[in-house]
């Protein structure tokens, strides 16, 4: 087994075991052995950083086996600057999240811990995936233990929104299996990703293709109108879940496109462009407005989510080097920021049994540690300089003016709206006097908790203060992609 394998398989492998043999009564060491399974697996997938080559856009740690012989179908794996980085983001924010439900999650333990094992092995599968049906399999398996994690620890409302997330989801995919079947025909009986990307397809069967993917990618990400299941899911599903979904989850749409729809139909993805900056502008600002007013803050930083994620979309289909890196930047940057204004909620609901703003006031008094780390990651969701949430933005608005002054002074326009909707939420929750008993009450976070917080802390500074090695494993690979785009011609 390679390392991609191995970075797969170690999690699923814990948490299989854990579902096996794991109790309630032996919550302390079902605890203990899905951490040492996180950290396995996380370390497993630090040999990629050293050993990763920069300046090619070929596939590295390529593993190829057959699967489906008959079908021609193989286990292939490899990875890319494009989907390095999320490879490790995938590894880091499953430990996170592992140590965030030590002491909140007292029921089910070892079926929690495993369903965020395995999950985080299916997320690493499809972001390593070469083979299409290989991805496809990843890529719905990962909708069950996170429809059972949202199912099983949610809150009232919990079967509905599992239910939603799933159908949205899966109604979405099987066009993409469709599509999937359609070029196994035409290149020959091939599953082969890279030989898709130079299949001779007329301009119809790639605007039927493109559609076919934007179906389940769109949803996924999630880009405007199709975003409605994202905020109703988050408010539901528990702290850890919220955090995986919107670090992880959302990515594995966005990268979706950088794989599939502009690569396979790039014809089609230059046509379409347009419409896909339209959504996306839309995204930056009208769910920008629509985060002003929620009073729950999951809800509030589920838009938020929406709108960051709307930077992505632009910043691929804007066809510029610098929009292309900035949005994978900015996708690694939202996994770090988004992962910890998730967290940091749930440091509060744990306490109060409370998502809303206005149960809340001056907790700044009583949890002063808390109120720093808070207050970094919120400047980081306004895209402060200095932070991660800077970086990805700034270059997709570069990019963006380079493509169209308008485009780009309309996606600058969100910087504003961001730092309106997180410094409003940031005033009322953690400024001014105690509002209330229950925030007189409150205790400072714990030593596991300053742990969770501040290794997001340190990613989200080291990031921002120095996010050279997160943009030069990339740029071969973003600069090959645009070339294969631009250079496309209808047969």
């Amino acid at each position: 087994m390679g390392l991609l394998s191995l970075a797969i398989w170690t999690p699923i492998a814990f948490g299989v075991v854990l579902l096996a043999i794991g109790r309630d009564e032996q919550a302390r060491a079902v605890r203990w052995f899905a951490l040492i399974g996180a950290l396995i697996s996380f370390l497993i997938t630090l040999p990629l950083y050293s050993r990763f080559q920069s300046g090619t856009a070929a596939m590295q740690f390529v593993e190829k086996a057959p699967w489906i012989e008959r079908f021609n179908v193989n286990y292939h794996l490899g990875l890319d600057g494009i989907s390095f980085w999320l490879v490790l983001l995938t590894a880091f924010i499953n430990v996170i999240v592992v140590i965030a439900g030590w002491e909140v999650i007292t029921r089910k333990v070892n079926q929690y811990m495993a369903a965020f094992l395995i999950l985080s092995g299916l997320m690493i599968g499809v972001f390593s995936a070469l083979d299409g049906l290989l991805f496809y399999v990843f890529f719905e398996a990962t909708l069950i233990p996170m429809y059972l994690i949202i199912g099983i620890w949610g809150g009232p409302n919990k079967i509905y929104a599992a239910f939603k997330f799933f159908l949205y989801t899966l109604m979405g995919s099987l066009l993409t299996l469709v599509a999937l079947i359609y070029l196994y025909t035409q290149s020959g009986g091939s599953f082969d990703i890279a030989t898709w990307q130079h299949l001779p397809l007329s301009a119809m069967a790639q605007n039927l293709l493109f559609f076919a993917f934007f179906a389940a990618f769109a949803v996924k990400v999630p880009m405007w109108p199709v975003h409605t299941w994202l905020p109703d899911v988050h408010v539901e599903a528990p702290t850890g879940g919220s955090a995986v979904l919107a670090a992880i989850m959302l990515k594995l749409g966005a990268y979706g496109f950088l794989r599939f729809s502009m690569p396979i139909a790039p014809d089609a993805a230059r046509e379409w462009g347009t419409l896909i900056i339209v959504l996306s502008l839309v995204a930056v600002i009208y769910v920008g407005l629509v985060a002003m007013v929620q009073q729950d803050m999951k809800k509030l930083v589920a838009y938020s989510s929406v709108a960051h994620m709307g930077f992505v979309t632009l910043g691929f289909f804007i066809f510029n080097p610098l929009g292309v890196s900035g949005a994978i930047v900015q996708m690694i940057a939202h996994g770090f920021v988004s992962a910890a204004m998730f967290l940091s909620i749930g440091v509060l609901y744990d306490r109060v049994h409370s998502r809303e703003i206005s149960s809340y006031g001056g907790v700044v008094n009583t949890m002063p540690k808390f109120a720093a780390f808070a207050l970094l990651f919120a400047m980081a969701n306004c895209g402060l300089p200095g932070t991660a949430g800077f970086v990805g933005e700034w270059m997709v608005i570069l990019g963006a003016v380079k493509y169209n002054f308008a485009v780009g002074a309309l996606a600058a326009s969100a910087l504003i709206f961001g730092a309106a909707y997180t410094l409003w939420m940031f005033k009322r929750v953690y400024l001014g006097a105690p509002a209330n008993d229950h925030v007189k009450a409150l205790k400072d976070i714990n030593a596991r908790e300053f742990i969770m917080l501040g290794l997001l802390a340190a990613a989200v500074l080291f990031m921002g203060l120095y996010p050279r090695p997160f943009t030069d494993v990339m740029d071969a690979s973003v600069a090959d992609l645009l070339k294969h785009v631009a250079l496309s011609k209808l047969p």
